[in-house]
């Protein structure tokens, strides 16, 4: 599966991106300091992307309560990122990957017959190791689903 590769190893922290508002984000500013979800997903204003980033805006306050920080990271550009943002009130910052670094440094691979970038969440611990992978190009809640189980897990250890 691609991605897995990743499992149970650090999670790449020395890139920076900008967000949707044109600010440098280095991923190392919260990969190993807090739990993080790093969403990467092929389109901004498609339907399946659209139901996903809307399903992790609507479940915002489990990630936020559970001192999680959640990203979703496509190759769309920053104004692209600005308007899908404001347009489905998002919580959380959505990173442009325009030369696919980090969808190279995360190892996600194109899927449908190689022509759409792939729908992969990683799930990283608050020491910046990856914990779980989900790779699915249709199961849009199930990135969301499978990311609250994973915080909840993560924040309940934390709290014994």
């Amino acid at each position: 599966m691609p991605g897995h590769q990743l499992l149970n190893k650090p999670a790449p922290a020395d890139i920076t991106l900008q967000n949707q508002d044109g600010v440098e984000v280095e991923l190392g500013s919260f990969i190993g300091k807090q739990p993080a979800i790093v969403f990467f997903y092929p389109k901004d204003e498609t339907l399946g992307c659209t139901k996903e980033v809307c399903s992790f805006r609507d479940s915002y306050d489990i990630f936020h309560e559970a001192g999680a920080t959640v990203v979703g990271i496509s190759a769309d550009p920053v104004d692209k990122h600005k308007r899908f943002s404001l347009s489905n009130r998002l919580n959380f910052p959505l990173l442009s990957d325009v030369k696919g670094e980090a969808r190279k440094a995360f190892q996600v691979q194109k899927n449908l017959f190689g022509l759409v970038p792939g729908r992969v969440t990683y799930l990283i611990d608050r020491e910046g190791i990856v914990r779980d992978v989900f790779n699915s190009q249709l199961d849009f809640d199930g990135h969301v689903k499978r990311s609250i189980k994973f915080v909840k897990q993560n924040h309940d250890e934390t709290n014994e």
